[in-house]
């Protein structure tokens, strides 16, 4: 976390209370950083987030694989998936229910408010969690 010069951890989170830092371990399973060039996977990397008087600033500690953007593998076996898939019904896309579920649990919320999320950002799960946090 910090270069404490020898300090006691114990002694460090306190004074960092007292400062208004809070720290908290996050238990990410994937963190993912796009360029313009290339995307950035970190799998099973140490994410720590800090808040700092409102500001959150976000820690990943972890070796990152790096791929060409549009050649992620996801969860869909390698393929690239579009975020929201047409139907055939009305025209109107159709929100996967695997998205629904992991916006659900991430973001804390039920599965109808996961799925209004998701359909006002278009199926992006990042901005549907942001928007629910």
């Amino acid at each position: 976390m910090f270069g404490g010069g020898g300090m006691n951890p114990r002694k460090m989170k306190q004074m960092m209370k007292q400062m208004g830092i809070d720290v908290t371990e996050l238990d990410a399973e994937e963190v993912i950083i796009k360029t313009a060039d290339e995307e950035l996977v970190f799998t099973d990397a140490q994410v720590t987030r800090m808040d700092a008087q409102g500001q959150e600033t976000y820690q990943i500690v972890g070796e990152p694989e790096s791929r060409e953007l549009g050649s992620g593998s996801g969860d869909a076996g390698g393929e690239d998936a579009p975020a929201v898939e047409p139907t055939d019904d009305d025209g109107e896309a159709e929100i996967p229910e695997a998205d629904v579920e992991l916006v659900a649990q991430r973001a804390g919320v039920g599965k109808s408010e996961a799925r209004e999320a998701l359909e006002a950002e278009n199926g992006d799960l990042a901005a549907a969690i942001s928007r629910l946090e």
